[in-house]
Parts: C-alpha cells; sequence; structure tokens
C-alpha cells in the first residue's frame, strides 16, 4: 500500500538494541539474540514501512540495565521523532532526571514484572521527583502484582502507565482482582493503558481471541482518551511467532470507528507525550526521517 494512504501511527512501546555501539552489559539478565536485535536505523525502516510516523522508545532492563546510552542516541538520530522511557536507580536524583528529561525523555520504567514488587518498596521519593517534573511512571505488572504497589502509586500523585494491558492471567477472567484494580485508575484521571504484549499473557497464538473479554474491558473503563497502541518491537523472548503488520491490524478490530482509532494511534499519545498533533497524514519521508541514522 502507498504510505499516503497507510493511517498514521505512534508506536507507544519498543526497544532499541545495537550490540555492536553499545556492547550489552557483562551483568544483563537477559542478553537479546542476534535475531532480537533491533538499532535505531532498523527500527526507522520498520515504522516506516507500516506508516507509524513516531514512537516511543523504552529502555530495556534486557541487554542494557541501567546503562540509558543506547536509549539517548536513538532519540538524538531520531531529531523529534521519538521519545523515550528511561531505566534509573531508585534513588536518581531530580537533576539526572531533569537531564534526561532535556533529551526526550518523557518517564521512567517500573519493571515489577521483573523485579518484584519489593524492588520498588523506597521509590516514593522518585515518584515525587517523577510527578513534581511532570514525568510519567511506566509500570509494567502481571497477574496481581498491582496490588502490592497500588496504594504507593496512588498516594504518590505521580502519572502513571502501565505496559501491556497490566498482564493479567488470561484463563483468570476480567474478575481477578489485579485486572480490576488496574480498571480502577482511569478514575483518577491521571493514568493510561498500552494496548500492547497480548502474547505476554494469552495462552494461544495471535489474534490472541482470549484477551479480547480485557481488550473490551479497558475500552469502556479507559475510552480511547486514555489508551494508546504498541508493538512491543523486536519481540523479545515471545513465546508466538510476531509479526509488525499483523499486530497493527489488531487496532482495526478493537476500534471500527475512524476517531477513536486516531485517537488512540495517535491524538492521545501524541497530547499524553508532548508530540505535536500536526500533520498527522502527511506522507512518510524516508530519507527525511533516516537522515540521522549511521
Amino acid at each position: 500500500m502507498d504510505s499516503q494512504h497507510i493511517e498514521s501511527a505512534i508506536d507507544c512501546h519498543v526497544h532499541v538494541f545495537d550490540p555492536l555501539r553499545f556492547p550489552y552489559a557483562a551483568d544483563a539478565w537477559y542478553q537479546p539474540l542476534p535475531g532480537e536485535t533491533g538499532t535505531a536505523q532498523q527500527l526507522g525502516h520498520v515504522l516506516d514501512a507500516h506508516g507509524v510516523r513516531r514512537a516511543l522508545i523504552v529502555g530495556p532492563n534486557s541487554g542494557y540495565g541501567l546503562d540509558n546510552a543506547c536509549l539517548l542516541d536513538a532519540l538524538s538520530q531520531g531529531q523529534g521523532r521519538y521519545k523515550g522511557i528511561a531505566v534509573v536507580r531508585n534513588d536518581a536524583s531530580t537533576s539526572e532526571l531533569q537531564d534526561l528529561q532535556a533529551q526526550g525523555v518523557v518517564g521512567v520504567a517500573f519493571n515489577v514484572a521483573l523485579l518484584g514488587a519489593g524492588f520498588y518498596a523506597d521509590t516514593a521519593p522518585l515518584l515525587q521527583r517523577l510527578r513534581d517534573l511532570g514525568m510519567w511512571t511506566q509500570v509494567q505488572v502481571q497477574d496481581n502484582q498491582l496490588l502490592e504497589l497500588n496504594s504507593l502509586l496512588l498516594d504518590s500523585g505521580a502519572q502513571v502507565i502501565f505496559d501491556h494491558c497490566g498482564r493479567p492471567r488470561a484463563a483468570a477472567g476480567v474478575e481477578q482482582v489485579g485486572f480490576q484494580t488496574l480498571l480502577q485508575w482511569a478514575d483518577t484521571g491521571r493514568a493510561c493503558v498500552k494496548l500492547s504484549g497480548c502474547a505476554k499473557f494469552s495462552d494461544i497464538p495471535y489474534p490472541h481471541a482470549d484477551v479480547q473479554p480485557y481488550i473490551q474491558s479497558l475500552i469502556q473503563a479507559f475510552t480511547p482518551q486514555a489508551l494508546v497502541w504498541a508493538s512491543d518491537w523486536p519481540f523479545l523472548r515471545a513465546p508466538f511467532r510476531l509479526d509488525y503488520g499483523p499486530l497493527r491490524t489488531m487496532v482495526d478490530a478493537w476500534f471500527p470507528e475512524n476517531n477513536d482509532r486516531r485517537a488512540v494511534l495517535w491524538d492521545t499519545p501524541s497530547r499524553l507525550f508532548g508530540w505535536s498533533l500536526s500533520n498527522p497524514l502527511a506522507p512518510v519521508d524516508n530519507q527525511r526521517v533516516n537522515s540521522a541514522a549511521p
């Protein structure tokens, strides 16, 4: 399809791995396999092919741990196309956060699914600093982990992004307590949810029919004004075969109305993460957006 006719979109969860230029940390909990890597240049090509004009790049615990150098390099290459979510120490100072913010970072990742809720028990001061700077706290939980951090997050007053639909257990049903706790965040006015990562909690391959009740519950609770879409490219440790195009088309089934789909794909992430709303339907200029790539 001609890029002029591809609906514009923002991908709100991708990673960049460039082990040749930014070697992995020796103590990283997981080092991506060659087929799981994706440089900033490769990311640009994938986005262009699917009419995705912007992306939120998430600093991974895999490969780099607390080292944000690869992330910051990708943000610089993007020249405004990308925003970032960094991984920082629990005691990161205001000046450290401001330095990241000046380079395009809009939030900090709390990977509870990997590190456990106890790892973040001492983060009340960090959450307050993020709140005061207008930065996001990005939280990845699974099953019922949100219960352990819910009071801390609520009391902080911070803006919270929930990764991958909250990663409920697909077989447990929408009434499971962790997912119901997530739905209650819709009333706070300071939370959004990424419709992404279905393979992380589905028990069956694409199109993951068992996640549909969770998607519909999130749509009803949060509405398109507090929901964003993400691919999770380049699909680390995927339990099923994943491809970018089919994942992108899931949004069309979830949001058959044009206005709702545009909100989730463009208007809401632009507003929440600080991009301009201008010219979402302009054709992709591949030469321009990749001109800074090495």
